[in-house]
């Protein structure tokens, strides 16, 4: 029979509905479903998500290294052996040896399994994910703003009747098509502002009056938001009122923004004066301003500043907890709110709770039936975990679920080099991708129209994904196989494999938690919540869920929000003679490494290679034309690419999709560099030399 749920891929979690087909040309066919945030609209990637299901490179059986190649063989066979070697690493040089990666496309109830599994089973603190290369600024920003993490904190419908929106550093238009139903109001008023260096899609939408397109240079954002706030207080546009009742630390960003006046913010960014006062002016008397922020301006090394200094604009303009404003931040990754709850971050155990808080500890150990003393401390985040791959006294062995680290993580040729001279590298996954082909032993796993679980969107939805055929006869869930190597550990501890009972586990472990799911379970989420359209947590027992956070209090212990300092970079474009800024991204027809799209024929055949954008002024000045081979390349690698001529580029900059591999994977070359705080990666300002290659070099 049909099962309503949601599409596999962004954090929209757009509703669909899967009807078998046997004998069709897809095991299922997909619809929309009507539900508030896609109102039964899907974009390509949700329409042709069924063909995945059926891709000729499923992996069907357990694969073990044996010659040098991935051969089949039995459950029994691979799981014995993963257990024998990570016994014997752990014996040999303790549990800190093996590490664990994540993925923020895992369910809430895989996510949590694995979080235990790690600590639990392996006994190890060397566990993150994937999210870390998304989220992580924006998490770290909401915290120490707000003491509170949830994209949106209040319901995306929203903004429907918005008549301002601020969008920093996101392209929804390719990213989640179906969230441009919820700009058409600020659109109609004139009022979308779309902060991008390139005129990307969603850039696009500002013209005929519809906005303003601001186009500063790449890794400048920080000043941008410096200089709203500074002409926000100079012309006397901040709320007062707000600032005392509801915040702190006010005079201290006053006073940080002071030297950011409008003729030098030009200087540092590119934009106008003019067009600096008149979006300060726009957001400050809008009758329903939103300031949203994406990844665009937090992959920098001082991406949680540049959050921070959005959320300071937002408080200093008195919008977020209150009824027709706000400030937000748009997840990316199908669960990646849910997958940053629940114990896949290295300091991190369920409910958001902090692994190194003794209360916590104590909590969650309860619910687990251990001594809290046996729970590691915390870990190191993703990018540091990568680079102890097969180093002495580091990592020795790796197990990888829903992740392709070896496309998606910064300086991806040292990665690769770190997984080769790992001792034992397993991974989960339902295709062959390029992270399981360098694997030892590659175990398949059930995908998304096979299993029953929970998902938590972009504004703190919990939503039921519903299982809508059977996976093949020798595919097992990652719920099954991690409790399977539990018992071959002999961990401590119950092992449920039903999504229900892991589910209502997490429960409980989240119960007090900042990201209380204690009050849900998949029944209620089935039968009173008609499939999780109002269950936004915190949702604790006896409450009836939280759609809009902030209404009366923020989640620090004095109510208040944190105005927080912070400071730009010196003006400085980090190139050299010659070099242009690469900045990475997504396109409408791929997703995240593009394991998953690059296997559906219809999507392929429309982005079947990487492409440089470039503007043809920066491309005539290389002796490059539209459609040229290109050598894009620095110290770490290169990257070879066919010429796309735009004039929606900013002449110092070229920009690569993310979701190609091999010789056209973009993130061989951007850098290992981190966020000082949220340890996330610089992927967006990046020093490269671009030339005209020879054609043999694209084939």
């Amino acid at each position: 029979m049909p099962a309503e749920t949601h599409c596999p891929y962004c954090a929209l979690q757009c509703a669909m509905t899967l009807t078998p087909t046997p004998g069709g040309p897809t095991p299922v066919a997909v619809t929309g479903r009507q539900f508030p945030t896609n109102r039964g609209g899907l974009c390509k990637k949700g329409w042709t998500s069924a063909e995945v299901l059926s891709t000729p490179g499923r992996l069907t059986t357990p694969l073990i290294r044996r010659g040098g190649e991935l051969r089949p063989a039995s459950w029994d066979e691979a799981l014995e052996l993963v257990t024998e070697k990570l016994t014997a690493i752990r014996r040999e040089d303790g549990a800190d040896a093996v590490g664990v990666f994540g993925g923020g496309g895992l369910t809430n109830e895989k996510a949590y399994l694995l979080g235990k599994f790690a600590r639990l089973a392996l006994g190890t603190s060397r566990i993150d994910y994937n999210g870390r290369f998304c989220m992580a600024s924006a998490a770290a920003a909401g915290n120490r703003a707000f003491g509170v993490d949830r994209g949106m904190p209040f319901p995306v419908t929203d903004l429907d009747d918005a008549d301002t929106i601020l969008l920093l550093g996101s392209n929804v238009a390719a990213t989640m098509p179906p969230f441009l139903g919820h700009l058409a109001g600020a659109r109609a008023a004139g009022g979308l502002v779309v902060v991008d260096p390139r005129r990307s899609q969603t850039a696009q939408l500002t013209a005929d009056g519809a906005g303003i397109h601001m186009q500063p240079a790449p890794g400048t954002d920080l000043a941008l938001l410096l200089g709203l706030t500074h002409i926000v207080l100079a012309e006397g546009l901040a709320d007062t009122a707000y600032l005392e009742q509801r915040t702190t630390g006010f005079d201290a960003v006053r006073r940080s923004v002071a030297a950011w006046w409008p003729e030098r913010v030009q200087e540092h960014t590119g934009v106008p004066v003019g067009e600096l006062r008149e979006v300060a002016r726009r957001l400050a008397r809008g009758r329903g301003t939103y300031i949203l922020t994406g990844r665009g301006v937090e992959q920098h090394v001082d991406g949680t500043d540049t959050a921070t200094a959005a959320i300071n604009l937002a408080l200093v303009l008195g919008l977020p907890g209150r009824p027709g404003s706000g400030y937000g931040t748009l997840t990316g990754q199908g669960n990646g709110q849910g997958g940053r709850e629940h114990g896949q971050k290295c300091d991190q155990l369920p409910g958001y709770r902090k692994i190194a808080d003794p209360e916590a500890r104590a909590a969650v150990a309860a619910v687990w039936g251990v001594d809290p003393d046996t729970l590691p401390g915390p870990g190191v985040p993703a990018v540091e975990l990568l680079g102890m791959l097969g180093r002495a006294g580091g990592v020795r062995a790796l197990l990888v679920h829903g992740s392709n680290v070896v496309v998606s993580g910064p300086d991806a040729g040292a990665i690769r080099t770190g997984l080769q001279a790992l001792d034992l590298l397993v991974v989960c996954d339902f295709v062959l991708s390029e992270t399981a082909e360098l694997a030892d032993v590659v175990l398949p796993v059930t995908q998304w129209a096979e299993e029953e679980g929970t998902m938590t969107s972009l504004e703190g939805r919990v939503l039921r994904r519903r299982r809508a055929l059977d996976p093949p006869p020798d595919v097992r869930s990652e719920l099954d196989i991690l409790a399977d190597l539990a018992r071959r550990l002999d961990a401590p501890s119950a092992w449920p494999t039903d999504p229900a009972e892991v589910f209502d586990e997490l429960a409980r472990a989240s119960a007090g938690g900042i990201a209380d799911y204690s009050g849900l379970s998949h029944a209620l989420l089935d039968a009173q919540l008609a499939g999780g359209e109002a269950a936004h947590w915190p949702y604790p027992v006896g409450s009836s869920g939280t759609p809009r956070l902030f209404l009366d209090r923020f989640g620090h212990d004095d109510g208040r929000a944190r105005l927080v300092p912070v400071r730009a970079r010196e003006l400085d474009t980090g190139r050299g003679p010659g070099e242009l800024t690469l900045i990475t991204g997504r396109l409408l027809e791929h997703y995240q490494s593009g394991a998953q799209t690059r296997r559906v024929p219809e999507l392929l055949s429309a982005q079947p290679e990487v492409r440089a954008e470039l503007h043809p002024a920066t491309a005539a000045r290389l002796g490059i034309a539209d459609g040229d081979p290109v050598r894009v390349h620095n110290v770490r690698g290169e990257v070879v690419a066919r010429a796309q001529l735009t004039g929606g580029m900013r002449i110092d900059t070229v920009f690569l999709p993310f979701h190609f591999a091999g010789r056209q994977c973009a993130n061989l070359l951007t850098e290992a560099a981190v966020d000082p705080v949220s340890a996330m990666p610089e992927f967006k300002r990046t020093a490269v030399t671009v030339e005209r290659a020879h054609q043999e070099e694209a084939a």
